[in-house]
């Protein structure tokens, strides 16, 4: 997996909101690293995040704060109801040996025989929960999406997995192809012929006057 680099400045805990919203005035973010001996607060300048939380990818993080140095992942974000600026991170602690759960990228390939039918493509999840050791943990999921029909989806226990493991439910829907109005208008009348061929021998018999 990717990773990306940042530089943190330890802060003192049982601090004041006065203080917290002035390290926001100033353009950094407080944040704190679990999954050691003890949770690290620290700050790092919202710039840092620029990779993390507008973009679609995932990244491992090489984290220095004051020097020492150690890899994580995002966990958490908050954010200000009305602005949507960023308030809040937590960061957990990996290492090699002990697997980590993190949200990685949808990657999609090929073209739906759906869409081609005239069907909408929708992806439910844009991103999946995945286990596995740091060393394997995949930039992405891919899902070939070549063989899915109008009404037809991909759920997350149909897809392949290598040196790792879905977290997320086995049932749920990845991506679908759903019916739109110009495919159904079109499939009603293939569908109603059959019928009204059927339907003529009959309808020409009744008109036909009856032997005596």
């Amino acid at each position: 997996m990717k990773s990306v680099e940042i530089q943190g400045t330890k802060r003192t805990t049982g601090e004041t909101k006065a203080t917290i919203k002035a390290v926001r005035n100033s353009g950094l973010v407080p944040c704190v690293l679990y999954g050691g001996e003890q949770p690290v607060h620290f700050t790092t300048p919202l710039t840092s995040f620029k990779l993390l939380i507008f973009t679609p990818d995932s990244y491992l993080v090489n984290l220095d704060v004051d020097g020492k140095k150690c890899q994580a992942v995002l966990q958490e974000t908050q954010y200000h109801a009305l602005t949507d600026e960023l308030l809040h991170a937590d960061f957990m602690q990996v290492v090699e040996d002990k697997a980590v759960v993190i949200e990685v990228p949808v990657k999609l390939t090929g073209t739906s025989a759906g869409v081609l039918a005239g069907g909408k493509l929708q992806v439910k999840l844009p991103k999946l929960k995945v286990k596995a050791l740091p060393k394997n943990l995949p930039d992405f999921v891919t899902v070939d999406i070549t063989n899915i029909g109008i009404g037809q989806s991909v759920k997350v226990g149909s897809l392949e997995a290598k040196g790792f493991e879905y977290v997320s439910s086995a049932n749920s829907v990845v991506v679908t192809v759903r019916v739109t109005r110009a495919a159904a208008a079109e499939a009603a009348p293939a569908a109603g012929a059959p019928a009204a061929k059927a339907a003529a021998p009959a309808a020409a018999a009744a008109k036909a006057p009856a032997k005596k």
